[in-house]
């Protein structure tokens, strides 16, 4: 396997024993989720707040009309006299003590800017001076406050006052300056506030975690597209590098086959030349060597007839060389196949054969319309031949036949022959270590196919190679 294409963490791939994080949607639906769920808290308190708070001031500007249309008609006698008649407060009491404005304000009260009570429905703090508090002090400056009672304060603790009302302070301005002349003070109950209260927050809370839940789902969806296009692309990614490493160990297992073949071809090509030699030497030069010595004899005979005898005898010694040196040569040399297709290859192979041996090759070929090297046609030659060879040295070319099939671009060759009565096992084992198997072994394994041999049940010895005739094996 190449270093670049191991699986480690940080290339895409988990580590052996390492377990995945889980989908980009996993990890987008935890970390978004709670990030929008603190968004979501934090947007529904402000909003909760500023909507309590709005209602809250829409309830007290309300409030403050009424109040105003109350105290209207004692503005004059407030400003002139700084506080009420007995008939003015006579008045107000019998305005407030009617059964609808009891029931909702149970308490009110104008004050002067000094904290003096000018009016009260509680009559025992009328004309008490009080300190001012927050939202007092904050109406005579002019704006309308509402607050929860301070039940800490003087006036509350001297009517024993210990409900929460909801307090809300209204300026009172003279009619034609409009300064102001003191504050109406009115306490409200604070249940239907509150009904109305929750009714917001809920309100409010339902509309920000329904947006909230609207946009995480939304966001999803996109993010989980997204993520399943990542996953398919991943997975793709993955079955490539696979697919990358396995086309790598494969060539890699082909590359040293290939050096193996091509350092074991040249090995056998260095033993033929001296198999070769050793013929040669052995042959024809024994028998040159051999004619030399006749000449010597030749040159030194004493008469015509025994002269006549040794050049008769040397020109059958040198007639006998000749013949080897040509039956050798002959074994050496190719025939022409240029341009053949490799049927006519094969077909050829068996033709020499026979004519050679003068037996007969049951030959089944089926029409190769793939253009080859000569590399290719010479490698199926040699193959045909040293098959047939041997088949004829071993079997005395008992039943052979040659078939050749292609299946898309893998050419099968195959030779046998019926060797039963006159080949044992161990002899096919010898003929596997032949100089001309072994030869055809490493030739076929250095264009890339492979070679088998073998000695069927059935006493058939058969020999076949497989090649896939593609990239440099075509003619170009």
């Amino acid at each position: 396997m190449r270093p670049g294409l191991r699986g480690v963490p940080g290339r895409g791939r988990a580590a052996p024993g390492e377990r995945p994080l889980g989908s980009l949607s996993a990890q987008f639906l935890v970390a978004g989720g709670l990030l929008l769920l603190i968004a979501m808290l934090f947007a529904g308190y402000v909003i909760s707040t500023l909507v309590t708070r709005s209602t809250i001031n829409h309830k007290a500007a309300a409030t403050a009309l009424f109040m105003q249309s109350l105290v209207a008609p004692f503005t004059d006698e407030l400003a002139s006299a700084g506080h009420l008649s007995p008939a003015s407060s006579a008045r107000l009491d019998a305005l407030l003590s009617s059964e609808q404005l009891k029931d909702r304000f149970p308490y009110f009260e104008i004050w002067k800017p000094d904290g003096t009570v000018a009016y009260s429905n509680s009559a025992q703090i009328i004309g008490q001076r009080f300190p001012r508090s927050a939202g007092l002090s904050r109406a005579l400056k002019g704006d309308v406050v509402a607050d929860y009672a301070d039940l800490r304060a003087g006036e509350h603790r001297v009517r024993d006052i210990d409900t929460p009302f909801l307090e809300i302070y209204s300026p009172i301005r003279s009619g034609v300056e409009g300064h102001i002349l003191g504050v109406a003070e009115i306490h409200e109950f604070t249940q239907p506030l509150q009904q109305d209260l929750a009714n917001v927050r809920w309100g409010s809370w339902l509309v920000v975690a329904g947006s909230t839940f609207a946009i995480m789902l939304g966001l999803y969806g996109i993010v989980r597209r997204g993520s399943r296009t990542i996953e398919a692309q991943h997975t793709a990614l993955e079955a490539r590098i696979a697919e990358a490493e396995r086309l790598a160990t494969l060539n890699q297992s082909l590359r040293e086959r290939l050096q193996r073949a091509s350092a074991r071809v040249a090995e056998l090509n260095e033993q033929f030349i001296r198999t070769v030699g050793a013929e040669l030497h052995d042959g024809p030069a024994q028998l040159v060597g051999f004619s030399k010595l006749k000449l010597d004899e030749i040159s030194a005979a004493s008469d015509s007839a025994t002269r006549g005898r040794l050049v008769q005898h040397l020109g059958t010694v040198l007639s006998e060389a000749l013949h080897e040196i040509r039956t050798i040569a002959k074994g050496l040399l190719l025939p022409d196949l240029a341009g053949l297709p490799l049927q006519d290859v094969i077909a050829r192979a068996v033709s020499t054969h026979e004519a050679r041996t003068n037996t007969q090759v049951a030959l089944v070929i089926e029409a190769v319309d793939i253009e080859v090297s000569d590399a290719v046609r010479a490698c199926v030659f040699r193959f045909v031949q040293e098959g047939l060879n041997n088949a004829f040295r071993h079997a005395a070319g008992a039943r052979q036949y040659v078939s050749s099939t292609l299946s898309g671009t893998m050419l099968s060759v195959a030779v046998a022959n019926d060797g039963a009565a006159a080949v044992q096992h161990d002899a096919v084992e010898r003929d596997r270590e032949r100089l001309g198997l072994q030869g055809l072994r490493h030739r076929i394994e250095s264009l890339g196919g492979a070679f088998t041999a073998e000695l069927r049940q059935s006493g058939e010895t058969r020999i076949s190679m497989n090649l896939e005739l593609v990239g440099g094996l075509l003619e170009h």
